[in-house]
């Protein structure tokens, strides 16, 4: 009708409400999303009837989608799921309030689901709610923001494999951090990603050129944790859909060049409590620090090196954590020095928070803020107290062995295994699906022939 007012996506958050904006829109086909363990969006179109039945019972989703890798090659030893489970179905939950436009699909709305019953045990965002609800039980709210480093390139998916992924045309070159030369010349695109990300309700604090040929940071507003999850998960998807759709594409990779600084994924957390006052400022304390937020940065200091393949997830993670490239190589501290892994904040009530800097952009959203959430909820209970705030260039100083960081993934993920409090925090059978998943990442690199090892060794050995 003529000047009927439709309901707002985001006004979406019942059942009833999802059922009655794809009826009034006349909506046919409802695509639905879950992310997987690497953080990749899989998902389908529903006729508008499996959809409603969907919203009212759930609907099976195949659960290999738990079971393999980014490169969709199954994994060799899982528990969870394998041939020995013949792949079943996973029952799987809509989330109505999820509901987000698809402005570059006509008449189109998305929603999000999330694994249920024993598949959720290693479903990506139910551990990091199992983490919130924990946060909860304390008496506490977790709000969080992710920032993204990306590169992008004047490539297609078909020319990068054409290339062999050498000799890759940037959108930009040279350095031209912060330029308001590459941003205005290049402004349209900038725009498009920016009010793609208002109408999709992931909004932009901040879009910047980084330093290096085509690379940009995007800040996104800060939320309540879960929320931001969704958000930095949808963000990291559909900022390469539009690049791509553009003939262009991005890179979420740790670091894709050695000739260049890795991409961070860093991300800003604090805690309020239940009244809404923050839990991390206290004006009597040095900096601003409440005990509840010092305690946090101690457990996520302690914790770290047991669980920092939940965060440096990927083989690639590691040639970004080497000294002097902007990315920490030990699990030190400090107040508002950019050289430690965890960067505390002082400010005003609203702006105390804590910044996990070890985090790159390669990071599954929902599981890196699990790690760095649930950390800091086990500092606090266990009262855990930190190092010494470092002071000055961190890459100089010598740390205990007990700060050291795992050199590379399937180090990392033994750790990880071993770890009673990840165990505590996140479920025995995530930890040991997790584990396994990283364990598998790094052996399907071995399997690989680097062109390094060709240039060094084909003629000289």
């Amino acid at each position: 009708m003529d000047g009927a007012q439709f309901m707002n996506a985001r006004d979406v958050k019942t059942v009833a409400d999802a059922k009655r904006i794809v009826q009034e829109r006349g909506i046919d086909y409802v695509k639905v999303g879950i992310f997987d363990v690497d953080g990749i969006m899989r998902g389908k179109y529903m006729s508008r009837e499996k959809f409603f039945s969907a919203l009212d019972g759930g609907f099976g989703f195949c659960d290999v989608v738990l079971g393999w890798d980014s490169n969709d090659q199954l994994y060799d030893s899982a528990t969870y799921t394998g041939w020995h489970t013949a792949y079943p179905d996973a029952p799987v939950r809509i989330i109505p309030e999820s509901c987000r436009e698809l402005p570059m699909e006509e008449n189109s709305i998305l929603f999000l689901g999330e694994f249920e019953e024993k598949a959720e045990t290693v479903c990506p965002r139910g551990v990091l709610r199992r983490v919130l609800d924990r946060a909860d039980k304390m008496g506490l709210k977790a709000t969080a923001a992710c920032e993204f480093e990306f590169f992008v390139f004047d490539e297609t998916p078909e020319s990068v494999r054409e290339k062999n992924y050498k000799d890759l045309e940037n959108i930009t070159p040279g350095f031209f951090g912060y330029s308001m030369l590459r941003n205005s010349v290049h402004s349209e695109f900038y725009h498009d990603l920016l009010n793609l990300c208002t109408e999709m309700d992931m909004p932009i604090e901040g879009l910047h050129t980084e330093t290096g040929p085509g690379v940009l940071e995007a800040a996104l507003a800060h939320d309540d944790a879960l929320s931001a999850a969704d958000k930095a998960s949808l963000f990291k998807t559909f900022t390469k859909i539009l690049c791509q759709r553009q003939g262009w594409m991005a890179t979420f990779m740790a670091k894709w060049s050695g000739e260049y600084p890795g991409q961070s994924g860093h991300i800003h957390i604090s805690l309020a409590n239940k009244d809404g006052s923050s839990a991390f400022h206290d004006t009597s304390k040095t900096n601003n620090m409440s005990d509840t937020m010092r305690h946090f940065i101690g457990g996520q200091q302690a914790l770290m090196p047991e669980i920092l393949a939940m965060v440096a997830c990927t083989v690639n993670s590691y040639s970004r954590l080497i000294p002097g490239y902007w990315a920490p190589t030990e699990a030190t501290w400090s107040v508002d020095n950019r050289t430690t892994a965890l960067r505390a904040i002082p400010g005003g009530e609203k702006s105390q928070r804590v910044e996990y800097r070890i985090a790159a952009a390669d990071i599954n959203p929902y599981i890196a803020l699990a790690a760095a959430i649930g950390s800091g909820l086990w500092g606090i209970e266990n009262k855990i107290e930190p190092t010494a705030p470092v002071e000055g260039n961190a890459y100089e100083k010598k740390f205990p062995a007990k700060l050291q960081l795992p050199q590379t993934l399937y180090e990392a993920a033994g750790r990880l295994r071993k770890s009673k409090a990840a165990q505590d925090l996140f479920g025995k059978d995530f930890v040991e699906h997790f584990a396994q998943s990283r364990e598998w990442e790094e052996r399907e690199f071995r399997k690989a022939i680097t062109s390094w090892e060709m240039e060094r060794y084909f003629e000289i050995i």
